[in-house]
């Protein structure tokens, strides 16, 4: 296991960050019932094999199974005798909790109720990393800033960081922080996968340039790049993604990258998910990547891919069988800065 800044900080995380979306009883609602099946003893089993195998990040979400994959959590850090500093824990804030008009979004009232809600329900005194879980495009960044900083200043909460939000959104968040002297995002969540790489449009470039830790959700594409399903797949693709299609991706696409995952995996005797997943752990800008798991199996799978070593053939033809079409403006600054690129220094003889 290796372990990467988190963001321009001096915390260091796990390269596979836990997550706790399948924490929760299954069938207790019509959305989470479709991906939580895990009670406190399965709980427990899958937190224990992800410390013992040095995960040392977990990350966690009000909204899911509205509390209880936060409850099941921490009660497993309690269970465990999981020493508090040895866990780094991330949770989220955004999604509706109740029916009410004010349990959503990222005000300062939401928010302010709701890192409570997550502090007794974690069982903690700190979250280590508090997150925007996605977009409020009502209430003003400017306070949805304000009132994070002053969690940080509270001592509730360690850093901050964002979810699913554009590019320009949290750039401009970012000028706001640095002007007013707020805490600013360290991490960035977000979807990406082989069959997903959009983020290297617009999100990468802002990551290098902030230095900011990347957080990659559903490296598998829901399980869509697990190897059950497409031409070839040796199953009959039951599973999660057959009842909860999602994320959407380009299928022609997927499924050109899993026929050529299925000859990587074979080389390597590995499973096609452990392909998927060692090639988002193989990019520089990738900081920590979120497995989950609802068996034991899954999760080894998923450990399995800290040791595969993917050599530098597999990873030009996965590159090439899964790159982004051309884009506006993304091909005219190709075009454009091809001038203004330094020619290679060539010694005279």
């Amino acid at each position: 296991m290796r372990y990467n800044q988190l963001g321009n900080t001096g915390l260091f995380v796990s390269e596979l960050c836990l997550g706790t979306m399948t924490f929760g009883a299954a069938g207790q609602n019509a959305q989470w019932g479709l991906i939580a099946s895990l009670d406190q003893k399965g709980v427990n089993e899958i937190v224990g094999r992800s410390i013992a195998a040095g995960v040392n990040f977990f990350d966690t979400a009000d909204v899911y199974s509205f509390g209880q994959s936060e409850r099941l959590l921490g009660q497993s850090l309690k269970d465990l005798g999981v020493k508090r500093s040895d866990v780094i824990i991330a949770t989220k804030v955004h999604g509706a909790m109740s029916g009410g008009p004010n349990d959503r979004g990222s005000s300062r009232g939401h928010i302010m109720d709701s890192v409570d809600g997550s502090l007794e329900r974690l069982q903690l005194d700190h979250i280590d990393l508090y997150q925007l879980h996605g977009t409020d495009t009502v209430t003003p960044i400017d306070e949805t800033l304000r009132a994070l900083d002053d969690l940080v200043a509270s001592g509730k909460v360690r850093y901050v960081g964002v979810s699913n939000w554009q590019a320009w959104r949290i750039a401009k968040a970012l000028g706001i922080a640095d002007r007013k002297g707020y805490a600013r995002f360290e991490t960035i969540q977000s979807y990406y996968s082989i069959a997903g790489r959009d983020l290297e449009r617009e999100i990468v470039p802002l990551i290098n340039e902030e230095k900011l830790g990347l957080m990659v959700w559903s490296p598998m594409a829901g399980g869509l790049l697990s190897g059950k399903y497409g031409p070839g797949a040796p199953g009959n693709g039951e599973g999660r993604r057959a009842a909860f299609n999602f994320p959407p991706v380009n299928e022609d696409r997927a499924w050109a990258a899993v026929a050529v995952m299925r000859d990587i995996a074979k080389k390597h005797d590995v499973s096609v998910a452990t392909v998927a997943l060692g090639y988002v752990l193989g990019k520089p800008f990738v900081m920590s990547v979120i497995i989950g798991a609802s068996r034991m199996d899954q999760l080894e799978q998923n450990l399995a891919a800290t040791t595969v070593k993917l050599d530098a053939d597999d990873l030009a033809k996965l590159d090439e069988v899964s790159v982004l079409p051309a884009e506006y403006p993304g091909w005219m600054l190709e075009r454009q800065s091809a001038g203004r690129r330094p020619a290679p220094f060539v010694p005279k003889a």
